[in-house]
Formats: structure tokens, C-alpha cells, sequence
């Protein structure tokens, strides 16, 4: 055999190698892909709640897999949500419907000459609380779908000084404004926070409220005290659930929709911030943190 024939055998013998090498390290990483594959073909199965696996080799495909995981956390967390949501919603909905029909279905029963007028009024009141219901229930649908509205630089203080003058409380309520405490977002849902803040206070206040804006660092603080009952530490989270009302909330105001404060903690989260009780010596403090507009875009 000629030297080149030998060149030539050991030049095939080394495609050949290279070729097998070649063939066996792509399919070794492509073996956590068709894991990953197969797993989300599964998802039709095995539900939201199967997770692919994660290849611990570091890299693209490990971020890949891990990154599909928490996407499917994502989707879970936001289907258990709607369920809940549409069930609370559901029994919410279901009682004033039921007074409703019922009046209406004793209406048609009376005599004609029936002095109609307190049963209807009794009808209105249950009309009025689904209407109210309804458009509670359609703000929380905007801002779970973060559909985007106008903002621009608010001063805390202007808007506060604005909402307490116009409401007809049956306590006094005292301010305390920092002027130049501005933030960035949509007036309106703004003074809807302040609205339902104000609002939950009036309910159950004894004697008074206390508004105060001011600067935090970097943040805006916009506090609403009353000197009621308060909120027990235990229930301070529980109130920013939806739907939730504590006995005592339900027997001050039966009519309440539940929603008023979920509302407002999400629209501040919408905006960078926070909504929250704080310890007070009485009553209780609600607390919104919004972080502070720059000074350059005040006006």
C-alpha cells in the first residue's frame, strides 16, 4: 500500500471519528431540548401545574428551561386568580340580583291601588349597588390588563386639599399638606385611591380623619387616619383581598362592594408604590407610597 493510500485511510478514519464525535455531542445537547419539547406537549395532560425539566448544565438551555418554568408560575398564579375572582365575583353578584327579583316578582302581586313607591326604592338601592359592583368590578379588569392611561405630574397636596373640600363627610377631617410632594400618574385613578381611602374612613370614624402629604426620601406619603375601631394586625392584608370585608366593616356599611380597597392598592402598584396599614396609637392609618416625580418635569 503506497503512502498516500495510507494518507488517504487515515484522512477517512479521522472524517469518520469526527463525523461520530460531531453526530454524539449534538445530540447530547439536544437531549435536554426534546425533554423540554416532550414536557410541554404534555401541558395539554398534565395541566398548567407540570413543569419541564431543567438541565443543570448552565448555559442557554438551562436559562431556556428555567425561563418556560416560570412563565407556567406566571399562568398558574394568574388562572387561579381568575377562578377566585370569578367566584367571589359570582356570590357578590348573586344576592343583590335575588333581593331584586324577589321585589319585583312581590310588586306584581299586590293589588293595583298598592302604594308601590318603598318597594321600588327598596329595588333602586339593589340596582344601585350592582351598578356599583359592576364598575368596580370593570376598573379591576383595566388594571389586570394594565391598559395604559395618561399620566403626569400631580401634586399630592392640590389633589387632596381638592377631594376633602368637596365631600360632605359626617366627621371632620383635618389636613396636613406638604406642598411639592408630586408624582407621576393618572389624576383620575389617583383621586379614586384617595376616594376609596377617604370613604372607608368615614365608615368608621368616630369623631374624625386626619389627611396628611408628605416627603419621604424618595418616595411621597399620603396617609388617611381615622379614630375608629382600627384593623387587628392579623386582618391588615386580609382587607386588600377582594371581596373581603370583615364583620365589622359589613355591619357599618352591608351595602359595600368589597373592592374599594383592592382597587386602590393595585392602582398603586400600577404607579411604583405601595398601599398598606401602619401601627397607630388609635383607629386606623392607611399609608400610600408613591415614588417622588423629578423635579425637573414639575411644573
Amino acid at each position: 500500500m503506497g503512502a498516500a493510500a495510507v494518507i488517504a485511510l487515515i484522512a477517512a478514519g479521522l472524517l469518520v471519528l469526527i463525523a461520530w464525535w460531531t453526530w454524539y455531542t449534538i445530540g447530547r445537547v439536544f437531549v435536554p431540548v426534546d425533554q423540554i419539547r416532550a414536557g410541554m406537549a404534555a401541558f395539554t395532560a398534565r395541566g398548567l401545574g407540570h413543569r419541564v425539566p431543567v438541565p443543570q448544565t448552565g448555559g442557554e438551555i438551562q436559562s431556556l428551561a428555567e425561563t418556560v418554568n416560570t412563565t407556567l408560575e406566571q399562568l398558574e398564579e394568574a388562572r387561579v386568580r381568575e377562578r377566585r375572582f370569578v367566584s367571589d365575583a359570582s356570590h357578590d353578584l348573586r344576592n343583590p340580583i335575588a333581593g331584586l327579583q324577589m321585589q319585583l316578582e312581590g310588586a306584581l302581586e299586590e293589588p293595583d291601588d298598592w302604594d308601590w313607591k318603598p318597594m321600588v326604592r327598596s329595588a333602586l338601592r339593589d340596582a344601585q349597588r350592582l351598578n356599583d359592583i359592576v364598575i368596580d368590578l370593570l376598573e379591576l379588569s383595566r388594571l389586570d390588563s394594565r391598559s395604559p392611561v395618561p399620566v403626569e405630574v400631580i401634586d399630592l397636596a392640590d389633589l387632596a386639599r381638592r377631594e376633602v373640600e368637596r365631600r360632605h363627610s359626617r366627621v371632620p377631617i383635618g389636613t396636613h399638606l406638604e406642598r411639592d410632594v408630586t408624582v407621576r400618574a393618572n389624576p383620575v385613578r389617583l383621586n379614586r385611591v384617595l376616594n376609596n381611602l377617604l370613604s372607608n374612613s368615614e365608615r368608621h370614624a368616630e369623631s374624625g380623619i386626619e389627611v396628611t402629604v408628605a416627603r419621604d426620601g424618595a418616595d411621597a406619603v399620603l396617609e388617611v387616619l381615622d379614630d375608629g375601631a382600627g384593623v387587628p394586625e392579623e386582618s391588615r392584608e386580609r382587607v386588600f383581598e377582594r371581596f373581603a370585608r370583615l364583620s365589622a366593616s359589613r355591619t357599618r356599611d352591608p351595602e359595600g362592594t368589597g373592592l374599594g380597597l383592592p382597587i386602590a392598592r393595585e392602582i398603586a402598584e400600577t404607579y411604583g408604590g405601595s398601599l398598606g396599614i401602619a401601627d397607630s396609637p388609635r383607629g386606623a392609618r392607611f399609608v400610600l407610597r408613591l415614588p417622588l416625580a423629578a423635579r425637573s418635569t414639575a411644573t
